[in-house]
């Protein structure tokens, strides 16, 4: 499972801004409740991302905070602003800030999701336009990036392991993300995939067309637990019976 996942190659079309921000504002508070429902033990307990204590994660939530103002700081001044310094730079802040305590890391999450809220609705219409530059330098319109934290948010707060799970993610934005990274996954996958989900509504991604596709049938929440990585699919039906297909490794 990737650590972090602040960019998307292929970003399909999003909702508008201010359904974006008030998904931002929901799982927001969801994570501000799970994380003041821990103990002070659980902090340095084991995530689910390998090498990551739940104190790893929620540094990596409040500096992604942080790095998403700097680019809706760019959006608005329209100069460069990265969302890190650097890589290292990225990591060692993390580092830096897993090892305190519940209620600095409580503080820090709801101080930096304030900051970045702050921001994206202070930014003026014009400007979500602006193009900017993500993690993996990748160009960006400022509009994706509300989308981008409510996607760090949802898969994040899964992997603190603290009683939240893919299908507690709401139905648009489970949608939202399987097109995101089914999107991403384009031809990365060496045959047709064909998602065909309750509503009837589908998604597309994979290898040549001449090759047989595999359908597979299920929830937008199991596809994006399975897409992002976060299950090995147990709870999709795959037709013809057999395996789902490899996926490759989401960012």
């Amino acid at each position: 499972m990737r650590r972090g996942c602040e960019d998307t190659a292929d970003m399909h079309r999003l909702p508008d801004t201010e359904v974006l921000l008030d998904w931002v504002r929901q799982v927001d508070r969801l994570l501000e409740e799970r994380v003041a429902a821990m103990s002070e033990e659980a902090v340095t307990q084991s995530s689910r991302l390998p090498g990551w204590t739940r104190g790893h994660v929620l540094a990596y939530l409040s500096r992604n905070a942080d790095a998403l103002v700097n680019l809706l700081t760019w959006a608005r001044t329209g100069i460069p602003t990265p969302m890190y310094p650097s890589t290292e730079a990225r990591n060692a802040a993390i580092e830096a800030g897993a090892g305190r305590g519940l209620q600095e890391h409580l503080d820090d999450v709801a101080g930096s999701a304030r900051r970045f809220m702050e921001h994206a609705t202070a930014l003026p219409q014009a400007h979500w336009g602006t193009q900017v530059r993500s993690a993996q330098g990748n160009e960006i319109p400022a509009a994706d990036i509300p989308w981008m934290r409510v996607r760090e948010v949802w898969i994040h707060v899964v992997d603190l392991d603290v009683g939240v799970e893919f299908d507690a993610v709401p139905e648009p934005v489970a949608r939202t993300l399987v097109q995101d990274v089914a999107g991403w996954m384009g031809d990365r996958v060496d045959r047709p995939v064909h998602l065909i989900d309750q509503r009837g509504d589908d998604t597309w991604f994979g290898g040549p067309a001449e090759q047989a596709a595999v359908s597979v049938r299920g929830s937008p929440q199991a596809y994006a637990a399975w897409l992002t990585g976060r299950s090995w699919g147990e709870a999709l039906v795959v037709d013809p019976p057999g395996r789902l297909p490899e996926l490759p490794r989401w960012l």
